[in-house]
């Protein structure tokens, strides 16, 4: 059941969505505190950059979203959702290429590059369909294809021939984000102060840690030297 929440009044600043807002932003912390901790990092590979900027932009996509898009909406047309939406997909358009970049010591070149030029196609094709029909819903279908396809699909790979501990955390990310995704489309809500927009916030912090938290043991394997 979808719950519409009652805006708020600090003195004269008026907030949308106050509590949807403030789990959007949450969500931004964590993101960019997973780009910080991972810059400070002393390796230096392909993985680790796709994932430092996975982070950072997903963090800039959230940030926006919880301030233009939910908090003050009011003060902005619909076509400010875009800057939110389309820096969301390039997020994650970098952690499917850090998946297809973890996975090419077990793949053959060809594949490799099949799967990174398909990246790049993938992302102009979904951006340029979203600018131009202003729908979430292909920002969603990018989304899920992006997750459950590429990352799901090259980390199970890693994992079976090498189970490795930062593949299996991707793994569960993945499974919290499918869990955020759920609760959105079906608008499970518990009250107006925390709806299905706060709910699937919070299961996106709770995926965007476990990214983290895999990403730094994927940035700690030696097979990492052959993408350096």
């Amino acid at each position: 059941m979808a719950f519409e929440q009652p805006d708020i009044f600090i003195g004269a600043l008026r907030i949308n969505e106050p509590v949807t807002t403030a789990t959007d932003l949450f969500v931004s912390l964590v993101c960019f505190y997973a780009f910080v901790q991972l810059s400070r990092l002393s390796v230096r590979n392909k993985v680790h950059l796709y994932l430092r900027y996975y982070f950072l932009s997903m963090g800039i996509a959230t940030a926006i979203g919880g301030l233009m898009g939910h908090g003050f909406f009011y003060l902005f047309n619909f076509y400010w959702k875009l800057p939110g939406w389309l820096t969301s997909m390039v997020s994650i358009a970098m952690v499917e290429r850090a998946a297809i970049e973890y996975a090419r010591p077990l793949i053959r070149p060809s594949t490799g590059r099949f799967f990174a030029w398909l990246n790049i196609i993938e992302l102009i094709t979904f951006m340029l369909i979203t600018f131009v029909s202003l729908n979430f819903f292909f920002v969603e279908v990018h989304s899920a294809y992006g997750l459950l396809v590429i990352v799901t699909g090259f980390n199970i790979l890693v994992y079976y021939k090498r189970k490795s501990q930062g593949s299996k955390l991707f793994l569960i990310a993945v499974g919290f984000s499918g869990i955020s995704a759920l609760i959105y489309m079906n608008e499970w809500g518990i009250s107006k102060w925390f709806n299905h927009y706060d709910i699937s916030h919070i299961f996106m912090a709770v995926s965007a840690l476990c990214f983290y938290l895999g990403s730094k043991r994927i940035l700690k394997d030696p097979v990492l030297n052959s993408t350096a």
